[in-house]
């Protein structure tokens, strides 16, 4: 059964669209980030470790609330790799080297692209599809990865300044 939510099903359709593409880009940046979670060395080892788990909890939580986004709006939350891949701005860059900084660095670039990509479709989605919960979503979003992407940039002054 369909929506029935004052949101005419071509604006429904076009927003799971972009939901989808946020979706990869969550997924990709969670993979990225549990791979810094593994595969981290160097000094402050344990404390990196650790805060690369708080940072794919926090993605994970995302992922869920996005997929479910969608299928509020009726639609399927696709979710295999072969899709996430194929739409996803994000690049799966092998990052040079498992210290803290590289993997920081190559994070931070990415929560960075999607606060952009968030920014961008605020308004779209309340102006243009008329979908203004979503709008709001997706400012909460945006306001997540800025906070995480903070995070990450506090611990390159970190570096920079020992």
């Amino acid at each position: 059964m369909k929506p029935s939510i004052g949101i005419t099903e071509n604006n429904r359709q076009a927003v799971a669209n972009e939901l989808a593409v946020l979706l990869a880009d969550e997924y990709v940046l969670y993979t990225k980030t549990r791979n810094a979670h593994w595969n981290i060395e160097g000094i402050h080892f344990y404390e990196k470790h650790k805060f690369f788990e708080v940072q794919f909890t926090q993605l994970d939580e995302m992922i869920d609330k996005v997929a479910e986004r969608i299928r509020s709006l009726g639609h399927y939350a696709d979710a295999s790799l072969k899709s996430f891949l194929a739409i996803t701005h994000l690049a799966e860059i092998v990052v040079d080297g498992n210290t803290s900084n590289n993997y920081i660095k190559e994070l931070l670039m990415d929560h960075e692209s999607i606060i952009i990509h968030c920014r961008e479709n605020v308004h779209r989605f309340g102006n243009e599809y008329k979908d203004f919960g979503t709008s709001d979503f997706v400012t909460g979003l945006m306001e997540d990865h800025e906070k995480m992407a903070w995070f990450l940039r506090s611990h390159l002054k970190e570096t920079a300044q020992a």
